[in-house]
């Protein structure tokens, strides 16, 4: 049996064990567990001494780390190797945000200079904007950004947006994504032509939905101040012809690198808008933050390493546990796009059945992920989390310090945060209910029917990561840290995050369709997409 093997198989069997004891007990038992478990990396404080693991399952999840060579694997991502071998690319989303100076090489071709030129450009376009220096073309100043993309291209800014802006904006951003032409509608709703830029968010110029909404809110733009309207026109491009071919003027298209992933991509001129909207200083904040997660990662030893230990918690669950589904609550009305975010992240990076090399997976691969704002969620989806017959993992978000508002509130938010989590994990025995009943003068029928339905089993994990205050250098931090999180996963699970072949079969069945339902000739389908084309088409 090889070591990586081995190290799996005595997974297994730790995990074997955290089935039958208590998460409560592990604290009497193990002085250290706090200690061990509880860690500080860029500015974030992690506690992950309520999952189930015990300190030596810790150190078998350590050996496995070790065994699959994630420090290895970490070198070859920050030296810039092609590890997106599928598309033979490096993935260095850490070069976008690194401190001015540095030197990172795209499988050896300086890039770092080309990043900070970018980075000055996009700050010194921004600040034109929002100065007025810079306005549209009947002498207005723009009041209003529609920021056009979708995947990555959207989820990211659309996220650095909700979680920093302004309770009242200098300038107001609005997004665009689905296809559905109510989304374009509602975003354009209220808002003065003279007044709004759009950025235009497509790698390749070329994304189906992205182009139909940019074409939508292009001829609205027209419709208004004629073809100077294409002067209100930017985008973000890998394909700058093809950006200038729409009407884009050439200094308004902004580009990046081949080794800039979709779901890795706000760190650069994918979030302009978020400059814009924010300011350049916010934005360079933003990178300071997650270039500190980059440097912590980088050098932080495996048992102190915020991102590896994150990722082995959640490895120990998965696949330890089987437990296929997680859920993301951030106590932060700001970060309740951060589920959704997370769903791309890991969902796409990781959601894969076959090995880099292209074998079956020997493990079963990303979980499930759902979730949204607490408190409101406390009233939607924690009975389940309490007492479904399925143990689902949470990982709890909190702000210490609220960026705006009512103190009192924000101790009563914390509180919830801070009680969920303990009671997850202590649960209430049946015991104490009938103690509880019997002393509000409950029959004993009475008792047997309700004290069953009142008991909580506990028992069920959570990981809780704590913010002094949600500022950029902390939002930056903690997407940097599910990032890399992200990576350490797939390379234990042997598959390659930066892919996603997962996405294209939908899209050119897609295309086909299209051309059917317009009236072009109907190919061979099954018999039920053959009778829907048939409902829909003419």
């Amino acid at each position: 049996m090889s070591q990586i093997a081995t190290a799996w198989s005595r997974l297994e069997d730790a995990a074997a064990g955290a089935r039958t004891r208590r998460i409560a007990g592990l604290f009497d038992a193990e002085p250290r567990r706090l200690e061990r478990l509880g860690l500080k990396a860029a500015g974030l404080d992690l506690d992950l001494s309520k999952e189930p693991w015990s300190l030596a399952d810790l150190d078998v999840c350590l050996d496995l780390a070790r065994a699959g060579d994630v420090e290895a694997a970490r070198g070859r991502l920050f030296g810039g190797e092609a590890v997106n071998a599928s598309e033979g690319r490096a993935a260095l989303h850490m070069a976008l945000r690194a401190p001015r100076g540095s030197d990172f090489r795209a499988q050896g071709e300086p890039v770092s200079a080309d990043v900070e030129a970018m980075r000055t450009r996009m700050g010194a376009f921004a600040e034109a904007i929002r100065s007025g220096a810079l306005r549209g073309a009947s002498g207005k100043p723009f009041r209003s950004v529609v920021h056009i993309g979708i995947g990555g291209s959207d989820f990211g800014p659309r996220l650095v947006w909700e979680a920093l802006r302004p309770v009242t904006p200098q300038i107001e951003l609005r997004f665009v994504a689905n296809v559905d032409p109510a989304e374009a509608a509602f975003a354009l709703e209220g808002l003065d032509p003279a007044e709004t830029l759009v950025v235009v968010v497509s790698k390749t110029f070329t994304t189906q939905e992205t182009m139909t909404n940019a074409r939508t809110i292009r001829d609205w733009l027209r419709a208004a101040l004629g073809k100077a309207a294409d002067a209100h026109m930017v985008a973000v491009s890998a394909a700058p012809d093809l950006a200038q071919a729409f009407g884009v003027p050439a200094e308004h298209v902004f580009g990046f690198g081949d080794w800039v992933g979709g779901r890795y991509s706000v760190w650069s001129a994918v979030g302009l808008s978020c400059v814009i909207g924010l300011g350049a200083a916010a934005f360079e904040a933003l990178l300071a933050g997650a270039a500190a997660m980059d440097a912590h990662f980088q050098s932080a030893p495996l048992a102190t390493n915020a991102p590896v230990l994150l990722a082995l918690a959640h490895i120990f669950n998965r696949n330890g546990l089987d437990r296929r589904v997680r859920a993301v609550v951030p106590y932060a009305q700001r970060l309740h796009l951060l589920p959704n975010f997370l769903q791309q992240l890991e969902m796409e990076s990781n959601g894969k059945r076959v090995t880099a090399d292209g074998r079956p997976v020997a493990h079963a691969t990303a979980a499930a992920v759902f979730g949204d704002a607490g408190t409101n969620v406390q009233h939607a989806f924690f009975q389940l989390m309490h007492q479904g017959t399925d143990v689902i993992p949470l990982d709890i978000i909190a702000v210490a310090e609220a960026s705006e508002g009512d103190p009192a509130a924000q101790r009563i938010l914390l509180a919830n945060a801070v009680a969920q989590a303990e009671a997850l994990m202590v649960g209430r025995a049946e015991a104490d209910v009938r103690a509880e009943l019997t002393a509000k003068g409950l029959s004993p029928a009475e008792i047997d029917t309700l004290a069953p339905q009142r008991t909580f089993p506990g028992n069920r994990p959570s990981a809780f990561i704590l913010l002094d205050r949600l500022t950029p250098e902390r939002l930056g931090a903690l997407l940097a840290l599910y990032e890399h999180k992200t990576f350490v996963e797939g390379v234990l699970w042997g598959i390659n995050s930066f892919d996603q072949w997962g996405v294209e079969l939908g899209k050119s069945l897609a295309t086909r369709v299209l051309g059917e339902l317009q009236g072009g000739p109907v190919g061979a389908h099954d018999p039920s997409t053959a009778a829907l084309i048939a409902k829909l088409g003419g």
